[in-house]
């Protein structure tokens, strides 16, 4: 998604969301293995962790924000095929689930700040285009104790059998930015050296903008398809 077409789909039902994302400043991601266009591997395999998505067949949207305030987060992802080549891979489908600004999912009950069971808040599914891409409108996601700020995604083919679940973390420097603004919490008490799952072993290939215009995650996830 480009960012004119963003900005257009941003501004209608983005809640209570603090701003939108417009002219970006740099601030690029730590460098990892699976970052490096050279290298055809498939990206690392990760829990689904103890919130996975109930409904994904009913989160068909692109705007997954819902009613939650925070940071703006474009999310780009490419998905590559390894058994060609890392050509993109097209027509699968792409789940994303993550907590909001203050640690919280939705679908559940026992969060941090009450029940979401009937809640679907900050989940989604869209399918690769042509050029392999799918795309989500969301928030920066919050923390909660035990875990270094991340992302929850599934690629899965178009009959739903699952190709890989994984997850996506962040650079500190930009998470301890975004967590001094009025929506989250504070520094998280996990970073990406001492997170037991994910850390810097599957980190963002970039992390674009400001607290005050909103960020772009670009991530390429490489998948036996």
């Amino acid at each position: 998604m480009n960012r004119k077409k963003f900005l257009k789909k941003g501004i209608v039902g983005m809640g209570a969301i603090v701003a939108i994302p417009s002219v970006m400043s740099s601030c690029s991601s730590d460098d990892n293995n699976d970052n490096n266009p050279n290298t055809c591997a498939l990206s690392p395999t990760e829990t689904a962790g103890p919130f996975p998505i109930k409904t994904p067949a009913d989160l068909v949207r692109e705007n997954i924000v819902g009613n939650k305030a925070g940071v703006p987060l474009l999310i780009k992802f490419i998905i590559q095929n390894t058994n060609s080549n890392c050509d993109a891979l097209t027509g699968v489908l792409v789940d994303i689930w993550q907590c909001d600004a203050k640690g919280n999912y939705s679908e559940y009950s026992g969060q941090l700040d009450g029940n979401f069971t009937s809640e679907h808040f900050l989940r989604g599914r869209q399918t690769t285009d042509a050029n392999g891409n799918a795309s989500f409108i969301s928030i920066y996601p919050g923390w909660y104790p035990g875990r270094t700020p991340h992302l929850h995604v599934e690629v899965k083919r178009s009959s739903g059998a699952s190709l890989l679940i994984t997850q996506v973390s962040f650079p500190e420097d930009v998470s301890k930015a975004v967590y001094g603004t009025s929506e989250y919490k504070g520094d998280a008490d996990t970073n990406n050296t001492n997170d037991g799952i994910v850390g810097g072993a599957n980190i963002a290939d970039s992390v674009t903008g400001n607290t005050k215009e909103g960020y772009t995650l670009t991530k390429t996830i490489k998948v036996a398809g």
